[in-house]
């Protein structure tokens, strides 16, 4: 498992399953391709949001975009693995690896209906903090109410 920051030379990378990503929860966003048969991105990499990789023997297998909100506080804002890397916890290990990187408040939100991911999330915040989180429902002034997870990782 290699993670690498999304840059100039892997950004197409980035985009490419991100595609995949939109599609996935497309039933829960009501979102459609637009004419050229792509999805438009909720969160660009840019400004304060970084983009990351997961690669598998040099696959591309995932991808995360984590907001810096400053002062230590960051955002899972779009995480995904592909489905054929689903297996030996590749997601939950990417998600520590991240908050390893990067210790400091953290949150995660999954929009309605996302039973899945909201039961990811649990397994995976639960697991790095020894069950020690926050969870409630939390109006997101884009997404409407979602599901989300407060944490802190200390050094």
């Amino acid at each position: 498992m290699e993670l690498v920051q999304v840059n100039a030379s892997n950004l197409s990378i980035y985009l490419n399953l991100t595609q995949a990503y939109e599609a996935e929860f497309s039933p829960l966003t009501k979102k459609v391709p637009d004419n050229d048969g792509k999805f438009a991105l909720d969160t660009p990499v840019e400004g304060n949001v970084m983009g990351f990789l997961l690669y598998f023997d040099g696959v591309p297998a995932g991808l995360a975009a984590i907001a810096d909100h400053g002062n230590s506080r960051y955002e899972v804002c779009d995480f995904y693995v592909v489905p054929v890397f689903r297996k030996n916890k590749a997601g939950q290990r990417f998600a520590h690896s991240l908050f390893s990187m990067m210790p400091g408040e953290w949150e995660s939100k999954q929009i309605e209906g996302a039973e899945h991911a909201i039961a990811f999330w649990r397994r995976a915040i639960g697991a790095y903090t020894n069950d020690q989180y926050v969870e409630d429902i939390y109006h997101d002034a884009y997404w409407g109410d979602v599901t989300r997870q407060r944490f802190t990782i200390t050094v």
